[in-house]
């Protein structure tokens, strides 16, 4: 099977990140997702992205043993395995077990980058359609004090966030003595971040790009970059797909990408752009596109808790 090397970042951890992850979230994950992650790492995926939420640590466990055991890759170290803190365990004391947890459903003795998924609190027993009630408090200073030990203990090689507002990482960074390696955020020609993308350069933070074609095909996505009539104009005169041309203009602007689909041909097609480039007149017509969030949000908003709007959660980022 034809295999596609893909670029490195080194993170200001000094540990090298692939700049395409194979994103394991989904609404039905299938039952043999162990197989797809295993094809997409021989096509030459290194970078797997979970999370405690998706439910899908265990496939992505038993597809690096699968392609350990294969010799699809030599060892462990071959893979950067990514997860993430979901909101239930976001608490001083809950962090370490969450995990442990984690590394036990993976197999592993530790991660490569281990994120809190959202800068938020819920109550415990909360399930994914929570209400509002269910939101808690949330001591960012605390939960990041136990990341940076998780990092210290081995178990996280690099520690980041998700989801957070220049002015919560700004936070961060007051009392930090680990600062955050990776902000994995909403970012695609839709929803472009240039606010985010601009304050963590300047700090010497990776940005991540979660859902670059919008969350096409999900229930909370938008056709706004899929059926995007100028990206298919470009698409059309490169000779590329719309996907292609919108995952080409993340990486350019220095972002790593998270790419979700279960079809070997798109998994083919989005590693397929690194060997052509937009031009400044592409880049120009893709900088003037309207801008529309998929997700806002809006579930953290709550009586209980830190945010009373969805301008709380993102301050002065949206």
């Amino acid at each position: 099977m034809e295999k596609q090397v893909i670029p490195e970042v080194v993170l200001n951890s000094g540990h090298s990140m692939p700049l395409i992850g194979f994103g394991t979230a989904s609404n039905s994950s299938p039952p043999d997702l162990s197989s797809i992650i295993v094809q997409a790492i021989e096509l030459g995926y290194r970078h797997i992205d979970t999370a405690a939420l998706y439910d899908t640590e265990g496939f992505v466990g038993q597809a690096v043993a699968q392609a350990l055991e294969q010799g699809v890759i030599k060892s462990r170290s071959d893979v950067f395995i990514t997860s993430k803190l979901w909101c239930l365990d976001a608490d001083h004391d809950l962090v370490l077990p969450a995990l442990k947890k984690t590394l036990r459903n993976l197999g592993l003795d530790h991660v490569d980058l281990y994120l809190v998924h959202w800068p938020a609190r819920l109550k415990e027993g909360s399930d994914i359609k929570f209400s509002k009630e269910n939101v808690l408090p949330f001591d960012m200073r605390g939960t990041w004090e136990a990341m940076e030990e998780c990092c210290r203990l081995g178990l996280a090689k690099s520690i980041g966030v998700s989801n957070f507002s220049n002015k919560k990482v700004s936070e961060i960074l007051s009392y930090a003595t680990i600062p955050p390696a990776v902000n994995q955020v909403e970012l695609s020609v839709a929803w472009q971040q240039k606010k985010v993308r601009k304050f963590c350069n300047e700090k010497g933070i990776h940005v991540s790009a979660w859902s670059p074609l919008a969350g096409y095909g999900a229930m909370w996505g938008s056709n706004s970059v899929m059926e995007n009539p100028i990206l298919k104009d470009i698409a059309m005169t490169k000779g590329k797909s719309i996907a292609q041309v919108s995952l080409r203009w993340v990486y350019e602007q220095g972002v790593s990408l998270i790419v979700k689909s279960f079809n070997k041909q798109r998994l083919k097609e989005n590693l397929q752009i690194f060997d052509w480039e937009l031009t400044q007149k592409e880049l120009d017509k893709i900088s003037q596109l309207p801008q529309t969030k998929a997700v806002s949000g809006d579930f953290l908003v709550s009586p209980n808790g830190p945010y009373k709007s969805v301008e709380d959660i993102w301050d002065d980022d949206v």
